[in-house]
This record gives structure tokens, sequence and C-alpha cells, in this order.
């Protein structure tokens, strides 16, 4: 895949695994999760100067212009330093759903302090009783004037309590599970009547459940047409899948790389274990669905524009990876014996970080299904 990048992707490719490798260890990583935010501020404002938080945002209002292939080079990246800093909720998701549904006045407002690292957003869609479906919104936001009102409930809203606005999905008309009337809504995170639960993951990072009742917000804090926001959340979240996709990867990566160096430095009976042919097959076996996964996914990143062909690529991605990282995962773990999951060795971290992305925006099983399903139709 290496060598299909463009000189610039390359240069961005170097820069970012140089600033992993060099400054972002895991005993800072730890540290930062242990933190009050859960992430670094700092780290935060070096993303911003190295202008990775503009790389997919438009170019008129303070963006790169950056495609999904550069966004998977960086998560990528981001997950052979497991980074917990909020770049999937604020650029990805919020930043994804304002620059295609936003009207002109809010991408001005918002794109630019985002790009500066000075505007943290997270997307409020999933409900209590939703699981994969983000149609299926019982939260109501019923018009009051020239203001809606808003009630309902939203779960494992990531880094919601560090954001300075949620973009949250309620349903303007119709039933619980009907594909129209749902639309978004910007929400200040310290809004009156907003009540929010937040609680770390089994991954090391932050989420909340939130609770709103009778949050008043005006007419210009409506994100896009009216009761028309369900094809923009699904090609936002389409996306962000490819991008999980492209982190666990690289999680995929650092597992596979310590593995290998493990196994040659263990030794048993005198010799290293990594000499053991049972073992070698193991470690094969590894880079195999390794080496696949990465080229699934980076095909979903150059066809994550094209609307024939974004959602099958990117729950065909999502199958490999899910797959791909409970084998490479499981198997990292055994290689390493008991000490694969103590805290103070990475190798426990990069696999739970895996098996939180394997239930993300859709489990195996569930974009097996939506594969099977795409294809039927098309």
């Amino acid at each position: 895949m290496d060598g299909g990048l463009t000189e610039e992707q390359a240069l961005l490719k170097d820069s970012v695994e140089r600033f992993i490798e060099r400054d972002y260890p895991f005993d800072q990583r730890r540290d930062l999760a242990a933190g009050e935010e859960g992430f670094g501020r700092a780290v935060w404002a070096r993303f911003a100067e190295f202008g990775w938080l503009a790389a997919p945002l438009p170019e008129a209002h303070g963006g790169l212009g950056g495609t999904p292939v550069e966004v998977a080079i960086l998560m990528e990246a981001f997950g052979r330093g497991l980074v917990l800093e909020p770049y999937l909720s604020t650029v990805i998701l919020g930043g994804g759903l304002l620059s295609l549904a936003g009207s002109d006045a809010q991408k001005a407002a918002l794109l630019p302090p985002l790009a500066e690292g000075k505007l943290l957003l997270a997307f409020a869609y999933a409900e209590p009783q939703s699981r994969y479906n983000p149609g299926d919104v019982e939260t109501r936001a019923e018009p009051r004037g020239d203001a809606y009102l808003l009630n309902g409930r939203k779960s494992v809203v990531f880094h919601a309590a560090t954001a300075d606005k949620l973009i949250v999905s309620a349903r303007t008309a119709g039933a619980a599970r009907d594909a129209a009337g749902i639309g978004l809504f910007l929400v200040d995170r310290e809004a009156e009547g907003l009540a929010l639960r937040a609680y770390p993951t089994v991954d090391g990072l932050r989420a909340a459940e939130l609770r709103l009742e009778d949050v008043t917000v005006d007419g210009g804090a409506a994100v896009g047409e009216a009761g028309g926001a369900l094809p923009i959340i699904e090609q936002v979240l389409d996306r962000a899948t490819i991008a999980v996709c492209a982190e666990a990867v690289g999680t995929m990566g650092a597992l596979l790389e310590a593995t290998r160096a493990y196994l040659e430095t263990r030794t048993q009976f005198g010799v290293p274990i990594g000499s053991f042919q049972v073992l070698q097959h193991r470690v094969v076996d590894m880079f195999m669905a390794y080496e696949l996964s990465r080229a699934l996914v980076y095909r979903a990143a150059a066809a994550a524009e094209d609307a024939a062909d974004r959602a099958a690529a990117a729950s065909a991605a999502k199958v490999q990876v899910g797959k791909a990282g409970r084998m490479i995962g499981q198997a990292a773990i055994q290689l390493h014996g008991g000490m694969g999951m103590t805290e103070e060795l990475a190798i426990g971290h990069h696999f739970k970080r895996l098996s939180m992305i394997g239930a993300l925006f859709g489990d195996t099983d569930h974009h097996l299904r939506r594969f099977a399903a795409l294809r039927r139709v098309s």
C-alpha cells in the first residue's frame, strides 16, 4: 500500500509515525489515561500545529481538504501509539457532520477553531435501545417558535465530558425507527437541562450517558435539513468506521512487531522460542491477517467518497478487521504468556482497544449482514 501513496501522503505518514515513536511513549499514554480528562491538551495543541486537525476539513473553512486516505494514514499511526486524544469524536464525527450538513454560518464559526485545536466536539447519536441502528431515535426535538425543545437519552457518547459542544440527533417527526424525521442539533455542554454521567471505557478512553430534559436550542442550532439527517449520519459513520479500522490496523501492527521481538529474545531450552516452527507458523498467520486487513482498509478509504461503494467497502473492512483483530490480539496475549495482560506492558492495552473497535459502529456479525444486504441490492 505504501507504494500507492502520493508524495504528500508519504510525508504525512513519516511525520505522524515519527511523532508517535518519539513523542508519544506508552508510559506517557498511561499517565494521560489516568488523568482527569483522559487525554493531553498539550498533545492536542501539537496535533493542531502539525495540521492534523485540519487535514479532512474543507479548505474554505480553515481545513486542508484532505481525503479519507489521509485520515487512514493518521489513524493507523494513532493505533500504533494507542492515542487517547479525541480525534475521532471531534474531527471525524463532529467535523464531518458540520462539513457535510452545516450551514455556511456554522462552518465559518466552528470549523476554523476546530482546526486550531480550540473547539472540541462530541456526537450523540446512539441510544439505549438503538444498538447499531442510527435511525432508531426516540429523543425528540419539538419546535417552540424559533427554537427547539430536546428531550431524551443518549448512550456511549465518546469524550462528551470534555467537549465544548455536542451534536445531538433527535426526532422532529415520525415513529422511533422511521428513516425520515431525524434532525441534528448543536447543544452546549453546559446547557440547562443536560445531565451527563461520564465514565472510563475498558480501553482507557472516556464516554458518557446523556439525559436531555427540556433542553432549549435556538433555530440556528439545527444542523442541516430538518428531518433529513439520517443519510448524512450514515455517511459520516461509514467514514468513521473506515477510520477506526485503520486505527485497528495500526494496533495490530504494533502487536505483531512486539510479539516477533519477544519471540526473538525469550529463550527456552537454551534457544529463542521464535526458532520453534509451530510459533513461526502462528506469527505468519498473524502477519497474513494484518496485511489483508491493511489492504482492505486502504481500499475502503479510497472508496469512501464514492456514494455507490462507500457503505459496502466500510462493512467489508470492518468484517475483516473484526476477525483479524480478535485473532492477532489473542495470539499476541498467548505468545507473551501471563505478562501479556499486565498493566505495565502495552500488549494488553492494545488488545483492549481492538476489542472496543470490534464493537464500535457495529460488530462483525452486523457488518457481515449489512454487506450481504448491500450486495444483494446492487
